[in-house]
């Protein structure tokens, strides 16, 4: 074994800095929160060879005092606590003191920073965590980094960077999630010479998401807000047709600060649950303010994630508050017969912004004048699509399709290859799935069954014989009370079987010795949710089998009955899975396929 000695002091400074700086967008994200600590209203971020070789920030928030600024480059050296109980309240987003000495520490950095009271600004370079200059240069006030040559000290780690366009790529992830967090700062990103983003700084949250994800995201938003005691809610979220195969487009945001938490990120995708499809995700803005003191967000290096003192009322603000808004809105997607041409054009990304966009040191006096003229202003008003005419413009009145008010002005056409339903209503045609629309009644009936206990059980003779793996039978014996609550009559039959005599009502026409073991499959991974009404969803989901296949003919009656129960229920637009049970076109959709307008 080798001899125990003290490492120097750079190789602990570099070591420390990994913690916090692992790629060109982790400085980024550092210095650019710094700003925005500064009171910024307006942040600029220049990027050349996706931040390896080139960034520079600039902002023009309060700037750093001369003789503060060899200090600030110290390791644990901070403006924004003092002592340890100073954790308890933290409200500023950075507060550690190792963004400046790691980025230091790693990196070739230059900085010109002036106070709004001081005659000239300063020059200061430092490398690798040595001191090279410090000078009295002219300069507006606020603060420009400069940052050359990331990892140039320790070329172990500058291997492990990805090319320039992906670095490129999380540095505009970073801040564009900034951006969607502080719609009050005008940002601006530029990337080897060009302008990939610029924020208005407006206070319109929507406005920053039509900027960053387009026309088609912003045109399907849903708005969200909600008041509970400390507990302040705001945003937007997607309706669920324009969900995606990844957790990219959950954005949520704690007191201005971009974070992972697993506990909302369950809030969001259990409030979509039934609304989008298995294994697809919602679109959300999500913006909470909660009391510090309530928050414990000394919990990782790069200050990603926190903690909840009371988790249970975290969960169920945001649940409650996006189930209300999605019960709340008819979400029956449309459909257009564009042609592909006019489709790729739709769905291409924004163009680069040419204009040129204020500096700074322009921007403080101009951002001032709009917080003072939008300060009343709600986003999505009458005078916002007003004097935005580019941005969609909600309805103004919606008139919902499935309601028995509608309902009695349905005209049937018929079935379409023995699965779908022709209906037309006033100047559309609903189209709608036989499957889904049963799949759906059948769930909400269990679920209103268990709900008030009126579930049956039905009798099997001779009884199912089921033969159980080790952890099937612990999964069955845990939920054995529940199971039979649910009108499931079972007991073990020797060995590792287990013999059910009765199953409830609506499982008896698919009760197979496969019903239980997927269902215990299904229970394998424990989510924690209160047990007994676990089992009842997916119960319910079981039954689903049991629903009316494609290419099966029903007859108008059974239809027409099929439909006035899915009427009937809180969300008649989604299968259990997450499936359209009804699509509309518009006539006018289709006078235009045929030329006729």
């Amino acid at each position: 074994m080798a001899a125990i000695t003290l490492l120097d002091q750079s190789t602990i400074n570099q070591i420390a800095a990994g913690e916090v700086i692992d790629r060109p967008s982790s400085v980024v994200k550092e210095l650019t929160e710094n700003a925005i600590d500064a009171g910024a209203t307006a942040v600029t971020v220049e990027i050349k060879e996706g931040g390896i070789s080139f960034i520079r920030i600039t902002d023009n928030g309060c700037g750093i005092p001369k003789e503060e600024i060899p200090l600030a480059f110290l390791r644990h050296s901070t403006s924004k606590i003092t002592t340890v109980e100073d954790l308890l309240t933290v409200s500023s987003l950075g507060f550690r003191g190792e963004a400046l000495s790691s980025v230091a520490a790693v990196a070739q950095v230059e900085l010109i920073t002036k106070t709004e009271a001081a005659l000239t600004g300063i020059r200061y370079v430092i490398e690798g965590g040595e001191e090279k200059t410090l000078e009295d240069v002219g300069a507006p006030a606020g603060s420009t980094f400069v940052i050359r040559n990331l990892f140039y000290n320790t070329p172990a780690r500058r291997k492990f960077l990805k090319s320039a366009q992906t670095e490129a790529s999380y540095i505009a992830a970073i801040v564009e999630r900034i951006a969607l967090s502080h719609p009050e700062i005008s940002f601006r990103l530029i990337v080897n010479n060009q302008n990939k983003l610029h924020t208005a700084g407006n206070h319109k949250l929507r406005d920053i998401i039509y900027t960053v994800y387009g026309r088609e995201i912003s045109a399907e938003l849903l708005e969200i807000k909600r008041e509970d005691g400390d507990i302040r809610l705001s945003g937007y979220i997607g309706k669920p047709l324009i969900s995606r195969g990844n957790r990219s487009y959950e954005n949520y945001f704690i007191n201005g600060r971009y974070i992972k938490s697993g506990l909302i990120t369950k809030a969001i995708e259990n409030a979509y649950h039934g609304f989008v499809m298995q294994h697809k995700y919602p679109f959300t803005v999500i913006r909470l303010t909660i009391d510090p003191a309530e928050l414990d967000v000394n919990v990782h290096p790069a200050k990603m994630e926190l903690r909840f003192r009371d988790e249970e009322k975290i969960y169920n603000t945001v649940y409650e508050t996006i189930v209300a808004v999605l019960s709340g809105k008819e979400l029956i997607p449309t459909v257009t017969l564009e042609d592909p041409k006019t489709e790729k054009t739709l769905a291409a990304p924004a163009p680069v912004i040419k204009t040129r966009a204020p500096e700074p040191f322009e921007s403080k006096r101009e951002s001032a004048r709009q917080v003072r003229e939008h300060s009343n202003y709600e986003p999505g008003s009458y005078e916002q699509l007003r004097r935005n005419p580019v941005m969609p413009q909600p309805a103004l009145f919606e008139e919902k399709v499935l309601t028995p008010e509608a309902r009695a002005e349905y005209t049937f056409i018929g079935q379409l290859f023995n699965t779908y339903w022709l209906v037309q209503y006033q100047d559309r045609f609903l189209l709608i799935d036989q499957h889904a629309a049963h799949e759906k009644v059948l769930y909400e009936r269990t679920m209103k069954n268990f709900s008030s206990k009126e579930h049956t059980c039905q009798q099997l003779h001779p009884p199912l014989i089921l033969t159980l793996n080790a952890r099937e039978e612990e999964i069955m014996t845990k939920y054995l009370p529940q199971f039979q609550a649910l009108g499931f009559e079972m007991e073990p039959f020797g060995g590792k079987e287990y013999a059910v005599y009765g199953v409830p009502g609506n499982l008896f026409s698919i009760a197979k010795e496969d019903l239980l073991t997927d269902l215990l499959d299904s229970l394998s991974e424990d989510t924690g949710r209160q047990k007994t009404r676990l089992i009842e969803e997916k119960v319910a989901l079981m039954s689903c089998k049991a629903a009316v296949k494609g290419n099966n003919r029903l007859s108008a009656v059974e239809a027409e009955l099929l439909i006035d129960e899915l009427l009937t229920l809180e969300n008649p637009y989604t299968c259990p899975h997450g499936r359209p049970t009804i699509i509309s076109m518009t006539k006018y959709e289709l006078e235009k396929k045929f030329k006729r307008c």
